[in-house]
């Protein structure tokens, strides 16, 4: 009669997925029942991880294998210490708990391909003497969060190809590309823009395709293994025509993620955007994608840019010589309607007008401070200084998306009758989008002569005797 009635694993889940990822703490229990009392050598629980390869070449001299194995970690919690000699567990059910915690190293994602695989176990073992051991184990899935440049697979990708036509067709053929990042996680929709120009004499169809690449590597071997997930096909474009097409293509909810820290395997991904051409080699556009964990997705992150051409990334390489089309980015088409901008690029507008009527008709000199520089993507937006109202000639409308109408023609008064003095403000005056000049103050004119000019002078009027000469006076002068 047996002694051992049953031996069983479980552990705890920590998301509905059930997956653990490094640093995560492995919970759960052992349960052992015993049918009678049993002596026991050693009882513990051990987690382990390791990644294994094997392929074989075939060839007229013979065959050829090539292995390679690597192990991430092995990690064990006793029940009963080893070596233990004497050591009875009574007949009965005995439940025992464990916690291992994960190294926090960067460690694959689980994965099971044609010549190898990465297997993350947990297993319980039971050791008795002169028996044979009881063991039991479980699988857990391990999906890898180690991807230290995530910020930058958040940037868009572009990318151009020309062909010129062979022997049988005339003209050449330009494709521009563009996906808005370089990281998606499963369940999550890419979006393929391409601008196709065919000026050849060929009719072509333009075709997009997701492909998985595994690597597997072994004694300075390699073995490849390629599949495609996906294949879409756009509509047919005709010779000497322009055309923009747009590609929707969903990655699988279950896809497996990119395998980037393993040494002996590594899984990539790729999506070609590519125009299918009789009779000659197809021009071929390829981004490289990253599959990464929903929860790094991101939706999931604050402070990320989503969507098709977001405005704060930074761009991608390029070796287009085009920008994208605004048609497909829903920008309006023109440059010239004002609202339009390149993706990527930020937009500066002038601040908002503020009206005020309690400053004076007149603004002396204003007061100038010292500016704060901003600087953003290479463009300097320095903070906008108060001008006066007749405006500055200094002040660049370049640095602005928003072009200021000139100031209307000023309005003259009558002369007054003496000129009005104003004293300088103490702040410079507000900024007036569209200001009418002030009113201007002419130079005053000189008196009006309404009264008579000898009394506006402070001396004495000539005497009798200088105006009317005496006659003694003109007889002498007539001697």
């Amino acid at each position: 009669m047996p002694s051992i009635q049953s031996l069983t694993l479980t552990y705890d889940a920590l998301n509905e997925d059930r997956t653990f990822s490094e640093g995560d703490t492995l919970t759960g229990k052992v349960t052992l029942a015993l049918l009678k009392k049993i002596t026991v050598k050693s009882f513990f629980v051990k987690a382990k991880g390791d990644a294994h390869v094997c392929w074989t070449v075939y060839s007229g001299d013979g065959s050829f294998t090539y292995s390679s194995h690597r192990r991430y970690f092995k990690l064990k919690q006793f029940f009963v210490p080893e070596g233990s000699k004497d050591t009875v567990i009574p007949r009965g059910t005995h439940v025992y708990k464990f916690s291992i915690k994960l190294p926090s190293v960067s460690m694959p994602t689980s994965f099971k391909g044609t010549y190898g695989e990465i297997v993350y176990m947990l297993e319980a073992k039971l050791s008795r003497s002169w028996r044979f051991d009881r063991s039991v184990e479980q699988e857990i899935n391990f999906v890898s969060k180690s991807f230290p440049n995530l910020q930058s697979l958040m940037s868009r990708q572009v990318g151009s190809t020309k062909k010129e036509m062979g022997p049988f067709s005339k003209g050449q053929v330009k494709m521009d590309a563009i996906i808005d990042r370089r990281a998606y996680a499963p369940g999550e929709t890419v979006v393929i823009v391409a601008k196709i120009n065919n000026a050849s004499s060929s009719d072509m169809t333009p075709k997009f395709s997701l492909t998985q690449n595994v690597v597997y590597r072994a004694n300075s071997n390699t073995k490849h293994e390629s599949n495609v997930i996906q294949k879409l096909c756009g509509n047919f474009i005709k010779s000497k025509t322009q055309k923009e097409v747009r590609c929707v293509m969903k990655i699988p909810c279950k896809q497996m993620q990119t395998i980037h820290n393993c040494e002996i395997i590594s899984v990539e991904y790729y999506l070609k955007a590519y125009l299918d051409i009789s009779f000659a080699f197809d021009p071929e556009v390829v981004f490289p994608l990253v599959i990464i964990p929903r929860d790094l997705a991101p939706g999931s992150q604050s402070g990320v840019s989503v969507g098709l051409y977001p405005a704060e990334v930074s761009q991608g390489p390029s070796n287009s010589d085009f920008p994208p089309s605004a048609v497909a980015m829903g920008y309006p088409a023109s440059p010239h309607s004002g609202g339009y901008r390149y993706p990527g690029a930020q937009q500066y507008s002038a601040p908002a007008p503020v009206y005020s009527d309690s400053q004076p008709a007149y603004a002396g000199p204003p007061t100038y401070s010292a500016q704060a520089t901003h600087m953003s993507r290479g463009y300097n937006n320095p903070a906008p200084q108060q001008p006066s109202p007749y405006g500055s000639p200094f002040s660049s409308s370049s640095s602005s998306s928003v072009l200021h109408p000139p100031p209307t023609a000023p309005t003259f008064h009558p002369p007054p009758s003496a000129p009005a003095i104003h004293p300088y403000p103490s702040a410079p005056p507000t900024f007036n989008m569209s200001p009418a000049a002030p009113p201007y103050s002419l130079l005053p004119s000189a008196p009006m002569m309404n009264t008579d000019f000898l009394s506006q002078t402070d001396e004495a009027p000539p005497s009798y005797s200088l105006l009317f000469l005496s006659s003694a006076d003109e007889n002498s002068d007539a001697k």
